[in-house]
């Protein structure tokens, strides 16, 4: 079941992308001579309605959009105005960041309709009627809680040190204040991991942190963290900065890796694929719907910015294609751009097979 609802999460959020090529294609009245949900050969057609074949494939791993004039495989004459190769160069590259954009506005809604269900988010206080925990937002490495057994996202629900405690509705502030006044006493934390309840001791100590020295400290961030349901305007305006939050990370996430090939120290480790995300798609199942919306969103935003990769095949490939020929004055050779798109798909499909492998492995330790 988790396998399928991966395939359904990836065909939904491939045949949206294509929807966006669509889209722009249509509002600049260029011919789509199709629309397909999953890949050829063809089971049946479902309807043809403004020059379009919509068609339901055998093979539902995805979707395409077939536009008028996009075959590159052989020389078109120049008298078709909804031609694609003939209009104007802004418009093609309008069109093929037509499917981006659309990842990007699916992301934005699935996140929405995550933080209307309710899904973890950050409060600064405790909002009336709804529970929140404090959580470990990150944990020093070497410092008093991470010697104590504290690991990122466990939940403090209660501190005592020499007959004082707190508990119950603890606030971060609450915390730093008790630590603080407990420099180099026996603190006994009381956490929660998972569905086990445990406890733990840790001696707050001077210059665990090197910007607060003269405080004592365990070395811990933490977060006042709520599963709360937003109302739709809210989660509408929480889920743009989201999005944005998703776009960052990933970015940063391909930068890592781009910036370890370029010291001689390249590394995929982090990227999972099909297989992988099966293992992850089953762990956020258990956490509710709204967490699996919320993924999907993570897995849109991913499709959208790897889609700008220079890469021959990719959105942002076929971008700087048409940004050679407008420097060039001139059409690239058919025979190029075949070459350029078969290297680009070869280098996908390595890429595929490595990841593959590696998610195989994990499983397998």
């Amino acid at each position: 079941m988790t396998a399928l609802l991966v395939i359904a999460i990836l065909v939904f959020l491939i045949v949206a992308h294509e929807l966006g090529h669509f889209i722009v294609a249509k509002l600049f009245r260029l011919r789509v001579e199709e629309f397909g949900i999953g890949y050829p050969p063809r089971a049946f057609l479902f309807m043809v309605r403004g020059g379009t074949a919509y068609t339901v494939n055998w093979f539902p791993f995805g979707g395409f959009v077939r536009l008028f004039g996009d075959d590159t495989s052989e020389e078109v004459p120049n008298n078709k105005k909804d031609r694609f190769r003939d209009a104007p160069r802004a418009v093609q590259i309008t069109v093929l960041f037509g499917g981006v954009v659309f990842n990007v506005i699916v992301a934005w809604a699935l996140l929405s309709g995550a933080l209307v269900l309710g899904i973890p988010r950050q409060v600064s206080s405790t909002e009336e009627g709804v529970s929140a925990r404090l959580i470990l937002s990150s944990v020093v490495d070497g410092s008093p809680a991470f010697l104590a057994g504290l690991r990122e996202g466990d939940t403090i629900l209660s501190l005592e040190s020499e007959g004082s405690r707190i508990e119950s509705k603890v606030l971060p502030e609450d915390v730093s204040v008790f630590i603080s006044s407990h420099g180099g006493k026996e603190v006994t934390v009381t956490y929660a991991r998972g569905d086990s309840k445990e406890e733990t001791v840790v001696r707050p100590a001077h210059a665990v942190l090197s910007e607060e020295s003269g405080r004592a400290a365990i070395g811990v961030a933490l977060a006042l963290v709520t599963d709360g349901a937003l109302s739709v305007p809210r989660a509408m305006k929480e889920s743009v900065y989201r999005t944005f939050a998703m776009g960052r990370a990933v970015v940063g996430g391909l930068w890592s890796i781009i910036d370890g090939a370029r010291k001689g120290e390249p590394t995929l480790k982090n990227l999972i694929g099909p297989v992988g995300l099966v293992g992850a798609v089953s762990h956020v199942t258990e956490r509710g719907v709204g967490n699996v919306l919320a993924f999907a969103a993570f897995i849109s935003i991913n499709l959208a910015i790897i889609n700008l990769i220079p890469i021959p095949a990719l959105d942002g490939g076929r971008v700087a294609l048409i940004v050679c020929e407008t420097l060039m004055r001139r059409r690239m050779p058919h025979m190029v751009l075949m070459f350029a798109n078969v290297l680009g798909m070869l280098l996908i499909a390595l890429l595929l097979v490595v990841v593959t492998y590696q998610d195989v492995v994990r499983l397998l330790m």
